[in-house]
This record gives structure tokens, sequence and C-alpha cells, in this order.
């Protein structure tokens, strides 16, 4: 496998992986306290990152200009993105909170060329309008754009902008280190930043403790934290910024394949609609 067809496979991989924790991180938002659930969350993966990254010889930053970087990775795309994500799951419709999550190409788009250096070409605008375009289309077949606060949105949206920017000081100032060691540190990051707002707003921390909770715990730290993350680093290193976060309009995709195997739920023709045109978009980004 050449390493364009590998690049294609691992971003294809990592959307599925994206898509698939929507639902132990909806379970966490309705049988916890979602901060606390995010604290804890970041503490363990933190912990099983250090120690795998200490078994294999990672090696770890020495500057300071570096440790600052990986500080700020795991406050923007861990801590506020995933904070804002999941205060927001606590009241906004599960279409509106997809099709705002899903802007993060197009944002991306738009400030890589001047903060990345990555060319902006009329091909890759129209590959994300269409992919976007492809996203609200099925979102309103299938379950409706539904309603939600403003405040909700703008909340999942800072989120959005918190991903974005640490992309940008993942391709900045984080690209040449070692991931293994960046993930461990940037998840303790994470951690320390949300454990006072945790105690602030979620006060003590409570949990209906059940099977669900404890597997999507567990599926949030290794699935997610641990490898998805690597994933999702090792993507960038090797690939444009922009051209990799195309393949986010993909999400849906992947949710219609999870309705249709697990739930028995049949694929329409509008459907395939949103599909065609979020895979056209992608075609468009990755040629331009």
């Amino acid at each position: 496998m050449n390493a364009r067809a590998l690049g294609v496979a691992g971003a294809l991989f990592y959307i599925f992986l994206w898509a698939s924790a929507f639902v132990p991180s909806k379970t966490g938002v309705l049988e916890s306290s979602p901060l606390w659930f995010l604290v804890v969350r970041f503490a363990v993966s933190g912990l099983c990152a250090l120690g795998v990254a200490l078994a294999l010889g990672a090696k770890f930053p020495r500057a300071r200009k570096d440790w600052i970087a990986i500080v700020v990775l795991g406050i923007l795309g861990n801590a506020l993105y995933l904070g804002c994500t999941y205060e927001g799951l606590r009241h906004i419709a599960s279409g509106v909170a997809a099709i705002v999550v899903s802007t993060n190409p197009l944002v991306l788009a738009l400030v890589a060329p001047w903060l990345l250096r990555e060319p902006l070409m009329p091909s890759k605008v129209a590959g994300m309008l269409l992919g976007f375009g492809g996203v609200v289309w099925i979102m309103i077949v299938r379950t409706g754009t539904g309603s939600a606060n403003p405040g909700d949105v703008a909340l999942v949206f800072m989120g959005v902008l918190g991903s974005v920017a640490s992309t940008i000081v993942y391709k900045r100032w984080c690209a040449d280190l070692d991931l293994r060691a960046v993930n461990a540190l940037q998840l303790f990051a994470a951690g320390v930043v949300l454990l006072p707002l945790a105690i602030a707003f979620d006060g003590t921390p409570h949990a209906h403790w059940s099977w669900q909770l404890i597997a999507s715990f567990w599926y949030v730290v290794i699935v997610m934290s641990l490898g998805a993350s690597l994933l999702w680093f090792w993507l960038l290193t090797h690939g444009e910024a922009s051209r990799v976060s195309a393949y986010y309009f993909l999400t849906p995709a992947f949710g219609l394949g999870f309705a249709t195997l697990l739930l028995h739920e049949p694929v329409g023709v509008r459907d395939l609609g949103g599909l065609v045109a979020i895979s056209l978009g992608i075609i468009l980004v990755q040629r331009s």
C-alpha cells in the first residue's frame, strides 16, 4: 500500500472511530457529571498513554517552547473542544450538534492559507461547500435539524474553534515531536485545566452507575483518547490539515451505516443524494 492510500485508509478509519464516539459520549453526559466525566477520562487516559510512552521509549520534549505548545494543544483540542461539546450536548438537538461540528473543515480551510500556508484553491472551496451541504441535507432528511438555544449552538461552535486552533498548533509546533509523548502530556494538560471548571460548574460529582456508563467510559479512554488521538496526530503529520479534516464530512455516512447495521434502518434515495455530495466534495478537496 502506497503512502497516499495508507493516508486515505487512516483518515477513513479515524472518522469511523470519531463517529462511533457519539453514543458513548452522550451516555457520559446523561449518566454522569459531564465535566467530571471528562476530567476522569483525561486523567486515566493520560496515565495509560504515559505508561505506553515510557514502555516504548518515547522521547519527551526538553525545550520550554515545546512543553508550552503541548499544553496549549491539550487545552484547545480536548479541554475546550470536548468541554464545550459535552456541555452543549446537555440540551442541543443531535442534528444541530452534528451540523455545527461539521463546520470544522470549512473553518480550517479558511484560515489554513494564512496560518499553515496551505493554498485555498477554488476547487477546494467548492469541495468544502459541497461536502458541508451533503452533511446538512442528510441531517435534515434523517432527523431534521431540531431546535436549540442559540447559546448552546454558540457553545458547540466555540468547541469547533478550539479544535481548529489545536490543529494549527499541532501542525506548526508539535508535528516534529514524538507523538506518544505529545498525546500523554496533552491529555494531562486538558484534565488539569478542566478540574477547577468541573468543581465550579458540576459541583460534587455524581453518576448513575451501569454497565453502559462503564463501557462508554473505557471506550472513549482506550479507543478515542489513546488510539484515535494518536491516529489523528499521525494523519496531520503526514498530510495537509485542510485535506485531512475534509473527511469529517463522512461522519453522517458512518452514522447511517451504524443505524443500518445495528438498528436495521433503511437507507433511502434522499440519503444517497447527501452521500454523493459528500463524496464529490472530498474528491474535489483531495485533488485541489
